[in-house]
């Protein structure tokens, strides 16, 4: 294993490739996911995260699978239930560098109810959801992302809902940073993960990471001639301009050529959930060390 250099500021240096562990990763070949976890290793790189404080989550599918290729601690949950266990960690220690990578379909069915309550809470963690349109370890099902007419398993005549159009949610509930990449693109990728790393509050990454086993119609292909960087003169403090650009996406009238937008739509700052904790603890005179004799005598006589 190699030792991380620590230097005065309290940064490790580590190159991008130090991050991994040893275990090779057994995604189909093509797939998007290898992308992304060599964006995630250049942005730990670049901001000298030290792998002995940083831990990845992940919940149940293909891009859940990330945390054992890292060096970094890892959690592997149940289904749906990435960020909740990822909010128990930075509540209890909140030094720690926290990220959940997750697929749409974990995030935005089974574990949907959970980002709305750590987005308004502004619990500082990055959520990472490798976005392939489809569930592919379950072996190509419609996911909450799924774009209309792609066909599934389930669906073999093609997709009849309409996909979540998940930029636009994640800024309605108030995270307080929202982006999104491309893996066809791994070192922008990396860039805007290392932005969302060092944002203080709940940032969200949405990749785009095709599936080429089950999702031949968002591939590679597809996505190149139409992703476009967000303008560089957008004001990304204004909340209502990037909801138009994530609404503007989606709409296939005035989005006819399906134009994807990439980078940050979205940021702003705000207290997050442990600051708002610190400060009751100063008002109420709190302590992390309660007496416990003298909470437990309080129930007597009832």
């Amino acid at each position: 294993m190699t030792t991380a250099v620590t230097t005065a500021a309290g940064a490790v240096k580590l190159k991008p490739k130090e991050y991994r562990s040893a275990i090779e990763p057994t995604w189909c070949p093509g797939c998007g996911d290898y992308a992304v976890t060599a964006a995630i290793c250049n942005a730990l790189s670049a901001n000298g995260v030290d792998p002995d404080n940083a831990v990845i989550v992940s919940g149940i599918g293909c891009s859940s699978r990330l945390p054992l290729w890292m060096r970094t601690f890892g959690f592997h949950s149940a289904h749906g239930r990435a960020i909740p266990v990822a909010v128990g960690m930075k509540v209890s220690r909140p030094e720690l560098t926290i990220a959940v990578t997750i697929g749409d379909g974990d995030a935005f069915a089974i574990g949907g109810n959970h980002i709305p309550n750590a987005a308004r809470r502004n619990i500082d963690m990055t959520l990472i959801v490798m976005d392939n349109g489809v569930y592919g370890l379950t072996k190509n099902q419609n996911s909450p992302t799924s774009r209309e007419g792609l066909p599934g398993s389930l669906m073999p005549f093609g997709n009849i809902d309409a996909p979540i159009n998940v930029l636009a949610f994640l800024l309605t509930y108030g995270a307080t940073f929202v982006a999104q990449a491309f893996a066809g693109n791994p070192k922008q990728t990396g860039e805007i993960i290392g932005r969302a790393m060092t944002h203080k509050g709940f940032s969200y990454v949405n990749v785009l990471s095709p599936c080429p086993t089950f999702n031949k119609v968002d591939t590679f292909e597809y996505y190149r001639p139409r992703v476009q960087d967000i303008p560089a003169d957008h004001d990304t403090g204004d909340l209502l301009k990037a909801i138009g650009i994530a609404e503007h996406a989606l709409d296939h009238q005035k989005n006819p050529e399906g134009k994807v937008p990439i980078g940050l739509l979205y940021q702003t700052q705000k207290p997050v959930f442990a600051e708002k904790v610190d400060a009751l603890k100063t008002k109420y005179k709190g302590t992390d060390t309660p007496d416990w004799e003298k909470i437990l005598d309080g129930y007597k006589g009832h």
